[in-house]
């Protein structure tokens, strides 16, 4: 018993220890976006009594009787002033489900809710889900979107990796009780990474799609796709177009997708998105930018150049290496902007910038030219701009102590 009480006793110290630790922005940086020297969530911010049972009598060895593997790739909502993730957490059994997470000043101190989230089924229950999608719809509810994973019915015998990924919809007014709609239906044979536009379009239901061949190939798929449907009650997409391709030899040549719903700027939609390329050590994901118009969200007329976010240190380390996955960002009232991001399918972070910064950014930060040529002739345009200023810049003029 005593060997208990000691072990419990550790347990809590380092518990509170890591919900009470303050986050700290890392030095310099790029000046576009600061990152954090912690993760914000972790495996080991879920709640003792989620993973243990605490009752001596039928745990004496105080062992793990729920094992949680992951906390990450997180949805992202201010609600009542509160800085909300609704996070993927994936227990060591490889099933994921929802848990919201609060913090006061969405950096650090974040403490998962009592309970996770109670998400209802559909009449054929999903087998995996993941990767909710938040968004404030200007209908008035709050519409988490995600991916709902099902073994695939035509699998081949003995083979149990094969499934059919489509898109979830559920929607709340307070994150707490939800309602479940029908799954998304759109002409594509799988969909992941889909994302419902904040507002109406044409008096329809506006969604960012990412349409694929298979499960994990993009196939003849691939890229941000766009559809609107008459309803949300019983979504239905009869056609997608495709809004920003794939594109061979960028940071998006195998696949790309919607990250969280774009922010509206008086500069046109600001999108955060994440693409895949081919390594020879595997698929490296990366986050990227893009602004769409503001009258036609289809058309993309900025797209800075390579990737905004990449993994970097620890990031690079996990159940999937070389990933970082951005799925919510949160705009506060007096311009700044946290972006939540996870990594390698293990924990989860945050970078914080100003709508300006990101903006400035995107306008600023030139195109991708597509070839070697030209990403020389970018960067000679850039030291000739320089040159010339540090030739012709001012001295500073010399001033004597008084």
């Amino acid at each position: 018993m005593e060997n208990y009480k000691e072990r419990l006793r550790q347990l809590e110290e380092a518990h509170c220890h890591l919900l009470k630790r303050k986050n700290q922005k890392e030095i310099l940086g790029n000046g576009i976006f600061d990152r954090y020297t912690f993760p914000v969530l972790t495996a080991q911010h879920t709640p003792l009594f989620w993973r243990y049972d605490l009752n001596p009598a039928t745990n004496p060895y105080l062992m793990e009787r729920f094992g949680i593997n992951a906390a990450f790739n997180s949805g992202a909502i201010k609600l009542n002033g509160k800085y909300l993730l609704v996070a993927r957490v994936e227990g060591v059994d490889r099933k994921s489900f929802f848990a919201v997470a609060e913090s006061e000043n969405g950096i650090d101190n974040f403490r998962f809710w009592e309970r996770p989230i109670t998400m209802p089924e559909t009449a054929v229950p999903d087998i995996n889900v993941y990767d909710m999608r938040l968004v404030q719809h200007e209908d008035g509810w709050i519409y988490g979107l995600f991916c709902t994973e099902r073994k695939d019915p035509n699998a081949k015998a003995g083979d149990e990796s094969s499934a059919i990924a489509q898109c979830g919809i559920a929607r709340t007014h307070d994150l707490i009780s939800w309602e479940r709609l029908p799954d998304l239906k759109t002409p594509s044979p799988q969909q992941r990474n889909v994302v419902l536009h904040p507002e109406f379009v044409a008096g329809k239901y506006a969604f960012y799609t990412r349409p694929q061949d298979g499960f994990i190939e993009a196939g003849s798929g691939g890229g941000i796709g766009w559809g609107l449907a008459d309803s949300i009650e019983n979504a239905v997409i009869e056609k997608e177009i495709v809004l920003d391709a794939k594109q061979y030899h960028t940071v998006n040549e195998v696949k790309n997708g919607q990250g969280p719903a774009p922010l509206k700027t008086e500069k046109g939609w600001l999108h955060l998105a994440h693409g895949v390329r081919n390594t020879a050590a595997g698929l490296r994901y990366v986050l990227y930018t893009f602004l769409t118009d503001l009258e036609d969200p289809t058309k993309v007329i900025h797209k800075p150049a390579g990737y905004f976010i990449a993994p970097e240190g620890e990031e690079r380390v996990g159940d999937v290496s070389n990933v970082v996955f951005g799925n919510g960002w949160i705009l506060d009232e007096d311009g700044t902007v946290f972006i939540y991001y996870g990594s390698s399918d293990t924990r989860m972070h945050v970078a914080t910038t100003t709508l300006g910064r990101l903006l400035d950014y995107v306008l600023n930060t030139p195109a991708d030219g597509l070839r070697s040529g030209a990403t020389v002739a970018r960067l000679n345009e850039l030291v000739d701009r320089n040159l010339a200023y540090m030739k012709n810049k001012p001295e500073p003029v010399a001033t004597t102590a008084s």
